[in-house]
């Protein structure tokens, strides 16, 4: 990792030489994304254009949001957020009638930077109205397929770790990912009401040999298995779709039908990397209220601040059909396609 030392002194990104290395990569970017518009267009997907500034960033309890702020004409002040996603506007487009619909949308998200994170970064989010949630493990399958084709490449491949994207995906449940890479029972930590055991995970945690700090959650115990024992494993050859995520750790979707403890939730994983986090959406609005406070609870306990609800979007969840939505990193597609070992080589113009 460098320091802001190094950094001072890198060569900065518009240099002729560092620019030519990194044009190959930004043209398959190009491709990829010329690729994918085309593949939306031939399914009958409206492409749309959602606002960065709105009245609430989010409402997931580790997601950190840039601030900013409107001046009227006189003087008065609003202030408002850089989305973190384009959630709450597109699910308002299905509430008005719109039954497909994708975008290709910067957002931002605070306290993020890494060989995988920048403040700044283009997320291509779609939604499929009256569609199971699994229809969506089918599109990440055939983007993955399209990305490679444009850049060149049968393979992806992120820090030594190799993904086929022409072999069809594993799909792994979260509780057998916890059972066969860090030998935990995880729903055994967690009751038939979804609610879940903290005492019950820690043993078992304590028991592998991972840390347990006093003030700990039980989704904090949760994430750092995930992190030291599951992820890693994740993606390797071909294509990982962690599938029923447990319901505390799923705020925007809906039970899984055959067990409340779960939720249609799932990640798409390739050589390790998270490319996309897929949900059956929840249309409840008190349900989805009520979750909201609570991971605006837990900011609040763990950062010391809390965001705003937008009531527009609450409301509009009130008429929303049904849908099917999903998020995916597009410059972490382009890295994997690429070979490329840092989001900066991709993003045509990064964050300095």
């Amino acid at each position: 990792m460098t320091s802001p030392a190094d950094n001072k002194h890198e060569t900065p990104w518009w240099d002729r030489d560092r620019h030519a290395d990194r044009r190959p990569i930004l043209m398959a970017r190009n491709r990829i994304l010329a690729a994918l518009r085309s593949w939306f267009a031939a399914e009958d997907f409206i492409e749309i254009d959602p606002a960065a500034m709105q009245v609430s960033p989010g409402n997931e309890a580790h997601l950190h949001a840039f601030t900013t702020e409107a001046i009227g004409m006189d003087g008065t002040r609003k202030s408002y957020y850089l989305h973190t996603s384009p959630e709450f506007a597109m699910k308002k487009l299905l509430a008005a009638g719109e039954p497909r619909i994708a975008a290709f949308t910067h957002v931002w998200r605070n306290r993020e930077r890494g060989a995988l994170h920048s403040p700044e970064f283009t997320m291509l989010e779609w939604y499929r109205a009256g569609e199971p949630y699994e229809v969506l493990m089918d599109d990440c399958v055939t983007f993955l397929r399209l990305a490679a084709e444009q850049a060149g490449t049968t393979r992806l491949r992120y820090n030594g770790k190799e993904c086929d994207p022409f072999l069809l995906p594993e799909r792994l449940s979260v509780a057998d990912a916890f059972s066969r890479y860090a030998d935990i029972d995880l729903l055994a930590t967690i009751r038939p009401d979804a609610s879940t055991d903290l005492e019950a995970l820690a043993s078992q945690v304590r028991r592998i040999g991972i840390r347990c700090a006093p003030d700990d959650t039980w989704s904090d115990l949760l994430s750092r298995v995930l992190v030291a024992k599951i992820e890693p494993n994740l993606g390797l050859e071909r294509m990982t779709v962690l599938d029923r995520y447990p319901a505390a750790e799923a705020a925007l979707a809906r039970p899984a039908a055959d067990d409340a403890r779960v939720a249609e939730r799932f990640e798409l994983y390739a050589c390790g990397v998270e490319l996309a986090n897929g949900f059956g959406e929840l249309t409840n609005p008190q349900e989805q209220r009520r979750r909201f406070l609570l991971e605006m609870d837990e900011k609040e306990r763990v950062y010391g601040e809390r965001y705003p609800l937008d009531e527009d979007f609450l409301s509009a969840l009130a008429v929303m059909p049904p849908a099917s939505r999903i998020a995916l990193g597009f410059d972490r597609l382009v890295m994997l396609a690429t070979a490329a070992p840092r989001i900066d080589q991709v993003i045509w113009t990064p964050v300095a």
